[in-house]
């Protein structure tokens, strides 16, 4: 991919990722884990790495900012995902993709969660306290999964159509310049 289409790539999934973030939404039913996974999978290794992180530092501007603790927990989570989309390069299969779509999902729902726990005064540093900390944020995993899989269906999918057809399109032309009529 060339520098000049990776930029312009990069450009649209910050507008887009940023936009979707702050245009009302179920909790949680975000683009940010899709975008990462996606990246890692397209993307050079260091705009795939920069890309979440521009749309959660630039929307987390208009949304408002959070404990800094807990910030670094959410962005870890999303670049464990570019990771994981790093591996997913080589292994790119449906079933695959929506596996890794799951995963990225568990992944935010354990790691935040642990943060929420660990770093506000909310929940008993105990056993239950955790529990009760887990057990209160299923219905935001739920829209995380739904998201997740809504978005990387979106992205995957555009992208491998919009390349299938721009494939055609250029195997046509050289078609034709090669038997003109």
């Amino acid at each position: 991919m060339s520098k000049k289409l990776e930029f312009a790539i990069a450009i649209i999934f910050i507008l887009v990722g940023v936009s979707l973030r702050l245009l009302p939404h179920a909790p949680n039913f975000a683009p940010i884990a899709a975008i990462a996974l996606f990246g890692g999978v397209y993307l050079s290794r260091k705009t795939a790495l920069i890309l979440p992180i521009a749309v959660m530092m630039i929307s987390d501007i208009f949304i408002g900012s959070y404990g800094i603790k807990l910030m670094v927990f959410v962005y870890a989570s999303f670049l464990i995902c570019v990771l994981l989309g790093f591996w997913l390069k080589k292994h790119k299969k449906w079933q695959i993709i929506l596996g890794s779509s799951i995963l990225s999902g568990i992944i935010f729902f354990i790691l935040t969660n642990f943060a929420v726990w660990i770093f506000t005064p909310w929940y008993a540093k105990t056993l239950s306290g955790i529990v009760q900390c887990y057990a209160m944020a299923l219905p935001f995993f739920r829209n995380t999964l739904l998201g997740n899989i809504f978005y990387v269906g979106a992205f995957f999918g555009s992208y491998e159509i919009i390349r299938v057809w721009i494939k055609k399109k250029f195997e046509n032309e050289e078609k034709a310049l090669v038997h003109p009529v």
